[in-house]
């Protein structure tokens, strides 16, 4: 992701070419394959899957992102669906919570459309170098490789 996310953005014409049959194929492949790792794993599936849409599906950068929202939306209501079943699911808390974040996710999401598209990408460029940064500086990389617990 970190690769896709700063390498120098496409010319305008460049973006509205449609992507090759190999890339719409390597897409729909990645696609399912993230979508396994994200119900195992969870985290950074969608900005996995964001990377996918940008250099398979040749998509803009707003409409990657707002593709992987939807199945991200999709994906939650499958997980709450079965962790409801088996009585897992903490339901005042999680209105809470629900509540609060679409207050957020509306006010983000007007706030990013009235945004250059570029700006939005510098600003998931900065989320995806401070992610890597973490991942790099904060991780306690020599315990975990010894076998301590964290």
């Amino acid at each position: 992701m970190l690769v896709v996310t700063l390498r120098p953005q496409r010319p305008r014409d460049v973006v509205n070419v449609p992507p090759r049959r190999r890339q719409l194929v390597a897409g729909y492949a990645l696609t399912p394959f993230l979508a396994v790792y994200g119900g195992f794993f969870s985290g950074g599936y969608v900005t996995l899957l964001t990377a996918a849409f940008l250099t398979a599906f040749r998509m803009p950068f707003p409409r990657a992102v707002a593709t992987t929202k939807v199945i991200n939306v999709a994906s939650s209501l499958v997980a709450t669906l079965i962790f409801a079943r088996k009585g897992a699911v903490d339901w005042q808390l999680g209105l809470v919570l629900s509540g609060v974040m679409h207050v957020g996710v509306t006010l983000r999401a007007k706030w990013t459309m009235r945004l250059d598209e570029r700006w939005v990408h510098r600003l998931f460029a900065t989320t995806v170098l401070l992610a890597f940064k973490t991942l790099a500086l904060g991780v306690p990389w020599s315990r975990l490789l010894n076998g301590q617990v964290l």
